[in-house]
């Protein structure tokens, strides 16, 4: 597998190539009226780092949802920000209004045949690049610009390379469109792939890769984020959802296929990532690449059922871990594990929990377990006067929490436990235990012994108001 690294253009986005060629090839007195464009990030800093260094000046209308690290670029390169609306087909309507009243001259992100061009000169370069044969292109689609450019000149030089087309699954315009035969517009559109989130494909883009493009396909948000992670971990490159788009399509195109070698090559467009969406990120891609399962495990509610469960899942590394006391006789563990193996693994450990007599519900699929639940188990339990509650950093080892719960009195209970891996140096627990009166200096005694580093939260005004 090649990489195109887009991300190495002065914007950190193939964007520039088309605003550039679009911008240059205007007579000087049109441009001088002004620029305008809408874009969710990419596309404008192209716009406003071409006009820049031609001496024109830019306006870029934008949607709210653009990342900020996005917005404070365009300004930085001189360009002058409208922020409007949710989507970019709302920030469209806006620059459209700007040229109606301006008389600028409007520079399309992808439906115009100068930015398709302009677009088209990476699919140049990979062919100088690496001029043997290659099997297979995989192109990120928004509105369709990149896509046509790259088709354009790939059909003209190397007519037996594919060219495969990607998109997300929720903002999948190309695919209605091919289905269609003609562009449709789609009544909503995913916005984590901010980038390609367009609801209509261009009719100049269209008419182009209708006849030309080799496949489609759809990926997933888990999947965009467990081609992030790929990326990171083999160049070492953070690339933004659309940027990492053409990995995951790859990675889909060639699962279950034969393994004769192949050259195939997937344009990186781009890296502006918006640093805290690196936490959705994280949470997401394990799922994506399916290395973690999340089960619900159902054990008796009494003391030493927790030791027992630990036993039963055995040396595998447990990347969460979350339980809250509620009475009755039974209790209900929210316990995610990671995977080496995929699915098949998932099953393994489902059949291995039921033989062993536990109750076990798969949740690895479950939206509302993966995006809500796992942060909200918890809540008031029964009276528990004698609970004590301890935020603890255990070391990220194997054998850390049963050296937590073999060293544990019998007589203690936990009533509350909740753990989440999130790749630091300490797991971070946040640990509930019933003790007796009579075992307050056996409890102290234990903690010295544990010598996992903790924080006493029993006083904590959030465990008052929402936990006790």
């Amino acid at each position: 597998m090649l990489l195109k690294r887009e991300d190495l253009q002065p914007i950190f986005s193939f964007k520039l190539r088309g605003a550039y060629n679009k911008i240059v090839s205007l007579p000087k007195d049109v441009a001088q009226r002004g620029l305008v464009t809408a874009s969710a990030g990419n596309h404008a800093q192209g716009v406003a780092l071409a006009a820049a260094h031609l001496g024109y000046r830019a306006t870029i209308a934008m949607p709210t949802t653009t990342p900020e690290l996005k917005v404070r670029a365009v300004r930085s390169l001189g360009g002058e920000v409208v922020l409007h609306g949710d989507t970019y087909d709302d920030a469209w309507t806006e620059a459209c209004r700007i040229c109606e009243q301006t008389d600028a001259i409007f520079v399309h992100p992808f439906d115009d045949i100068d930015v398709i061009a302009g677009q088209g000169t990476i699919a140049v370069e990979i062919q100088r690049q690496h001029p043997e044969p290659i099997d297979a292109i995989f192109v990120p689609v928004g509105g369709g610009g990149l896509l046509a450019g790259v088709l354009a000149y790939v059909k003209f030089v190397s007519p037996e390379t594919h060219v495969v087309a990607v998109e997300p699954d929720d903002a999948a315009c190309l695919h209605a469109a091919l289905k269609a035969g003609r562009p449709v517009r789609l009544d909503r559109v995913g916005i984590f792939a901010d980038g390609v989130a367009v609801r209509q494909v261009g009719d100049e883009p269209f008419r182009i890769v209708q006849d030309l493009v080799d496949a489609v396909v759809r990926v997933s948000v888990d999947e965009m984020c467990a081609a992030i992670q790929d990326l990171f971990e083999d160049t070492r490159v953070l690339a933004e959802p659309a940027g990492a788009l053409a990995v995951a399509g790859m990675k889909k195109w060639v699962d279950g296929k034969d393994d004769s070698p192949r050259t195939l090559v997937a344009i990186q467009s781009g890296s502006n990532m918006n640093f805290h969406r690196l936490r959705h990120v994280s949470e997401r891609a394990e799922l994506g690449e399916d290395r973690e399962a999340v089960f619900a495990v159902t054990i008796p509610e009494q003391n030493g059922s927790f030791r027992a469960l630990c036993r039963a899942l055995g040396d595998r590394h447990i990347t969460e871990f979350n339980y809250r006391y509620a009475g009755g006789v039974a209790a209900r563990v929210f316990v995610g594990m990671q995977l080496k193996r995929g699915g098949t693994e998932r099953t393994e450990i489902a059949a291995q929990l039921r033989a062993a007599g536990y109750r076990v519900d798969d949740l690895s699929g479950n939206e509302l377990a993966l995006l809500h639940t796992r942060h909200m188990v918890g809540g008031r339990p029964p009276e528990l006067r004698r609970e004590r509650v301890l935020r603890f950093e255990f070391p990220e080892r194997p054998g850390a929490l049963a050296r937590f719960l073999e060293l544990m009195s019998p007589n203690w209970a936990i009533t509350l436990f909740h753990y989440r891996n999130h790749g630091a140096a300490y797991g971070r627990v946040l640990a509930g235990i019933h003790v007796p009166v009579e075992d307050d200096r056996a409890f102290e005694a234990y903690l010295e012994e544990l010598d996992y580093r903790y924080v006493n939260e029993t006083n904590n005004e959030a465990y008052r108001l929402f936990l006790r």
